[in-house]
């Protein structure tokens, strides 16, 4: 029987960078809990933007946000893992040195940016619903840092790629798309934040259910049983999930949680 079900956000139940998630998923959600079913949201995004695009059924669900540096419920904190603030200092440090790339450092209280590029400043906040909030230098910040994510338009894997290179020992690097690399603490993903989760609800992978596309969702779907990539995941994670559900574009994920009503 599943107990839990787990899903990425973006390129999963949405495209990328969009705000507004299929209000029958809310329906859905709710029949669920009514079945004993209980749902996680498991995001690179911060827990702000992932309760706010989930507003109508943010006291019922979990949220794993930065990639499993936060799992937290009804506002509240669970577990959170901030990076050393000198590893923080150098990975920011080093992405300075290239001025195609920028910077969205998350705190544990908020985000933040002190890149100049005003179009990507727009998007996290129209597109991706992000309270984001701009400082001179984000190395000034006392809110300790819980991930940073590491922005190129396109191909950001290239772009960065001497930045993994030279950190990929010391912390947890991993890709979320096209645009993004993002930095965490070491140990750091979103399948041992559902292992918590599993181990607090007392919740065994053979009852879980997981959804995702990227890299970044690789560890999430080895903890649960019943594992589908979506039509538009990347290869790799097609390879690696049992099941197949159809794209985002074509809501593939509700019409799955459909099936178990």
């Amino acid at each position: 029987m599943i107990k839990l079900i787990v899903s990425d956000v973006d390129g999963t139940l949405v495209e990328d960078g969009s705000g507004g998630v299929n209000p029958e998923l809310f329906e859905v959600i709710l029949k669920l809990r009514e079945k004993g079913i209980q749902f996680a949201i498991a995001s690179g995004r911060p827990w702000a933007s992932v309760e706010g695009a989930f507003e109508p059924v943010k006291k019922k669900i979990f949220y794993i946000a930065n990639n499993g540096a936060y799992l937290g419920c009804h506002g509240r904190s669970l577990f959170v893992n901030p990076i050393e603030p000198e590893l923080v200092r150098e990975v920011i440090e080093a992405v300075r040195r290239h001025p195609d790339l920028s910077v969205i450092y998350a705190g544990q209280d908020g985000d933040y940016m002190d890149s100049e590029n005003d179009a990507l400043y727009r998007w996290m906040l129209e597109g991706y619903k992000f309270n984001i909030r701009r400082v001179k230098d984000v190395l000034a910040l006392e809110d300790p840092c819980i991930k940073i994510s590491i922005y190129k338009e396109q191909d950001v894997e290239h772009a960065a790629a001497d930045i993994r290179e030279a950190f990929q020992d010391r912390m947890k690097i991993t890709l979320a798309g096209e645009m993004w690399m993002d930095c965490m603490a070491q140990g750091v993903n979103k399948g041992q934040a559902v292992k918590r989760l599993q181990e607090s609800l007392e919740i065994r992978p053979e009852e879980t259910m997981a959804f995702g596309d990227q890299l970044n969702d690789i560890e999430m779907l080895q903890q649960a049983y019943y594992s589908f990539a979506v039509a538009n995941a990347r290869e790799e994670v097609r390879k690696l999930a049992r099941f197949q559900a159809d794209s985002n574009k074509n809501d593939g994920v509700l019409k799955v949680l459909k099936q178990l009503l």
